[in-house]
């Protein structure tokens, strides 16, 4: 999107209730030094039409967050050669994607704080809408991806049984949309509290509430590199949705129960009818499959248990859920940043 029509979209016209606030991109990266250069070039010129529109109040801020990658990643963010603001946060170790992404929200400091992936996929033209969505009085605003022609056939199918099958275990979600979004500091303050160890963001930003809307955008190919979300991480993900903001699996193993224990009662009712009529006909069928299906059944209750006790195990531990091992602004590196201090820096605003 072009500076002049910024200036011309309705949403830069009508969006007058609030201040032009300052603005900060966080990204998480994992092996992206395909895509960083095409990155920092788009961000670039979004930084500058913004500017020259006047919808933000200084020049934003760019939060990379290298989470444990094995290639180039850390080397690019600290030779950026480029106009923006960079702040880059080392992580320790890999903690995984939505540990990245907090991390980056965590060391924000700006008014309003927009998160997005490093392969341009997340389209930063959605971003002026979103800042007019704030702009109008709300403090979180989702990028719903519209258009997904670039995307396989499975990978659409895949995504729609993924939302159809969370919105069924009664996780509220916003269907197609992953972490791109905009949240104000008021909603980042409240996104602060929440002491989970096992984050699953798409739906603690929903638990947040305060005003919000959606942005819709076309999803365009990955701009270089490889996707980081194979299927075993998406069926990863779709399990910590649903066992960390639904108990309804455990209820469903319930209703399973007793539906099984009504049938075992109807058939040994039939049993003891057909030994007394003189029907009774020894065999090793009868014997062995319901032992089967009833032993099939205790493993897989036994397993979504086991999910949720493991998933109490790790928070009673309440362990970090990231270790920052350097940051460096400018390209200057500066000593690790404590979570405790960034927490308390974060609810103290």
């Amino acid at each position: 999107m072009s500076f002049s029509s910024i200036e011309s979209s309705a949403a830069f016209k009508d969006a007058k209730l609030r201040p032009p606030p300052s603005l900060a991109i966080v990204v998480p990266c994992y092996n992206e030094e395909d895509a960083l250069p095409f990155l920092l070039q788009r961000l670039e010129q979004l930084d500058s039409e913004l500017m020259k529109s006047g919808m933000i109040l200084a020049p934003l801020e760019l939060l990379l967050i290298d989470d444990g990658s094995t290639d180039k990643t850390w080397t690019l963010i600290e030779g950026a050669n480029t106009s923006l603001q960079v702040k880059g946060v080392r992580l320790s170790r890999n903690f995984g994607h939505q540990h990245a992404l907090y991390a980056g929200l965590i060391q924000a400091d700006a008014d309003v704080v927009v998160s997005m992936d490093a392969d341009l996929q997340d389209d930063p033209s959605a971003i002026v809408e979103m800042l007019a969505a704030y702009a109008r009085g709300a403090d979180v605003v989702y990028g719903v991806r519209g258009c997904r022609a670039t995307d396989t056939w499975f990978k659409r199918w895949s995504a729609q049984k993924y939302y159809g099958l969370l919105s069924s275990m009664g996780v509220d979600l916003i269907p197609d949309h992953a972490d791109f979004r905009l949240m104000s500091r008021k909603a980042l303050s409240a996104l602060s509290e929440f002491g989970e160890t096992n984050l699953f963001l798409r739906g603690l930003v929903r638990q947040v509430g305060f005003a919000s809307e959606t942005v819709t955008y076309d999803r365009p190919k990955r701009t270089a590199g490889e996707s980081k979300y194979p299927l075993h991480k998406m069926i990863a993900l779709a399990l910590e949705g649903i066992t960390s903001f639904s108990i309804r699996p455990l209820r469903m193993i319930t209703m399973l129960g007793f539906l099984i224990a009504g049938n075992a009662f109807i058939f040994a009712a039939y049993s003891i009818l057909a030994w007394m009529l003189g029907k009774t006909i020894p065999g090793w069928t009868s014997t062995v499959v319901p032992i089967y299906m009833l032993g099939g059944l205790h493993l897989v209750a036994l397993g979504v248990i086991g999910e949720y006790v493991g998933k109490i195990y790790q928070e009673t531990k309440g362990r970090p859920r990231f270790i920052i091992d350097k940051t460096v602004t400018s390209g200057a590196v500066t000593a690790p940043i404590s979570i405790a201090h960034a927490k308390a820096s974060m609810t103290s605003r």
